[in-house]
């Protein structure tokens, strides 16, 4: 109940016509009916009075209520745009809002709200410079409030400090009926983003070039690089290894892939590394399948980013060439050493010969330093092979090369491809500096037209070589042999187990060596 309800029923209780009394009981009766029905009066007024202090009390209650729910909401909406305000500071986006026109109403700016300000009541036309970029953004704004659909594009931006990329998202703005109004756009700061892709760009190029020189380098070199998890499958591997390619190696283990004893010793000396966290070097012998080869291995503990092992990354070095030629170098020295005692027993045989048969010091030191020549030139031929053997046609040549050096040469050599071994080499040089001397002083060489005809050839029986002197002057069998002919027959046949025979024919010495096959071999 209000208070004007209440004012009109007392109105209308002052307003109600006096009864004439008809007696004094009649007006004390009339009396007591008025005043039951002013205190009935009074007391509903008083009833009203206290329902409308309810009611006030009830709206102020309320008012308050309401008064604290909007202070509330007003903080939290301070707190949000406090919020709002900050990220879009901190992510360097621009938001603001654009009329039909394209002219700003609404802008907020991460520069403050000064050069927000600047921008209020202007328009694209003011703020962008006259660019194709300018026509572009203009063009996708127009289109966004011809469709009312969203769109996107990229504008670039002069700072004060700098010139800015940004990345502009723009929405339309409905009004009252649906009616575009204008546009909401959000500007999105990406310079830094377009740099750093930049950069990754050029980061992933020099990393995908270094990547080529570093797979280059290893495919070209002896090194193989690989790793493995914990439990020693190969995760990954650059090249070829222990005979095998990637595909056989890639998620299997050396137990997979090789022997059990090669297998065993590898993955000893890898779990050792695992277990103590630290690198290791190690030779190891690995019987392949097709050979044994042999690998100098790194090994170091894989780790993630925590520093926790989670697996081996290595290196293995082929080294069996290196191993080959050091036992190689071991065989030639014990070889050197055997065939110095030799070479030595025939420098003193030949020193000894040529003594006896030297006459004066002067002959005796040409005649001895011309076979050590002959001796060296054999040796040199050896040297440049490794000691591997010398080609009979080199060992022919290097004891008569300045016969077949002149302009009308008087010797002529033909025969296949053949390989002395070391000592056959060094006996048979020995030997034909023998018959090229002989033949010099007395036999074909000794005369301008004089010939010899050496041709060597294979068959069943081994290698037979024969020296054929023609046109030289008449000779006949000598009264006694000398050096020269204890070193072709007597020299060949001990060294070399060879079948030697000297014929003094009349038109020429005729020289038959048989060689026998274990002293030499067919081509190179």
């Amino acid at each position: 109940m209000t208070e004007s309800s209440i004012s009109n029923k007392a109105h209308c209780v002052r307003e109600q016509p006096e009864e004439e009394p008809e007696s004094v009981t009649g007006v004390n009766d009339n009396a007591a009916s008025l005043q039951a029905r002013l205190e009935q009066e009074v007391a509903a007024h008083e009833a009203t009075r206290r329902e409308l202090d309810d009611v006030r009390r009830e709206l102020s209650s309320t008012r308050r209520d309401l008064e604290r729910r909007v202070e509330q909401r007003t903080h939290e909406l301070s707190l949000v745009k406090a919020r709002f305000e900050t990220a879009l500071h901190g992510a360097k986006v621009y938001v603001f809002s654009q009329d039909r026109d394209l002219r700003y109403t609404w802008v907020y700016s991460p520069r403050g709200e000064e050069a927000a300000a600047q921008m209020i009541g202007r328009t694209d036309d003011e703020i962008i410079p006259s660019s194709p970029e300018h026509d572009a953004v203009i063009a996708v704004k127009r289109q966004v409030l011809e469709t009312g659909q969203s769109g996107d594009c990229e504008v670039s931006y002069i700072m004060p400090e700098r010139r800015a990329l940004f990345a502009l998202h723009i929405d339309p703005v409905f009004g009252v009926g649906g009616k575009i109004e204008g546009i909401m756009c959000a500007a999105i700061d990406i310079s830094r983003i377009r740099s750093l892709e930049s950069e990754q760009r050029r980061l992933t190029e020099e990393l995908g070039t270094a990547v080529q020189r570093y797979d280059t380098a290893l495919r070209g070199s002896h090194v193989a690089v690989f790793t493995q998890d914990l439990d020693l499958r190969y995760t990954s591997l650059s090249k070829a290894l222990f005979g095998r390619d990637s595909a056989e190696i890639l998620g299997r283990t050396d137990n997979d892939i090789l022997p059990q004893e090669s297998a065993a010793a590898i993955m000893a000396i890898k779990r050792d590394v695992l277990d103590s966290g630290h690198p290791k070097d190690a030779e190891v012998r690995v019987d392949t399948g097709t050979g044994v080869r042999w690998y100098d291995l790194h090994i170091e503990p894989l780790r993630d980013v925590t520093g926790g092992v989670v697996g081996l990354t290595c290196a293995a070095v082929d080294i069996t060439e290196r191993k080959e030629g050091e036992a190689h170098l071991r065989l030639l020295m014990r070889e050197l050493t055997h065939r110095s005692k030799n070479l030595l027993a025939v420098i003193q045989a030949m020193a000894r010969q040529t003594a006896r048969q030297g006459g004066t010091v002067a002959n005796f030191l040409e005649r001895f330093g011309a076979r050590l020549q002959a001796l060296s030139r054999s040796h040199d031929l050896l040297v440049q092979e490794s000691w591997h053997g010398a080609s009979l046609e080199d060992i022919v040549r290097s004891q008569l090369g300045h016969y077949l050096e002149r302009d009308n040469p008087q010797v002529s050599l033909q025969g296949p491809d053949v390989q002395l071994k070391p000592e056959a080499a060094q006996s048979l040089g020995l030997a034909l500096h023998e018959l090229v001397t002989n033949a010099a002083k007395y036999g074909a060489l000794s005369k301008p037209k004089g010939r010899v005809d050496i041709e060597w050839r294979l068959d069943s029986g081994g290698l037979e070589i024969l020296w054929t002197e023609n046109k030289g002057p008449k000779i006949g069998e000598p009264k006694r042999r000398g050096f020269g002919s204890l070193v072709i027959e007597h020299n060949l046949a001990r060294a070399l187990e060879a079948d030697v025979e000297l014929t003094f024919a009349p038109e020429g010495l005729r020289c038959r060596i048989a060689v026998p096959a274990s002293h030499y071999s067919i081509g190179r």
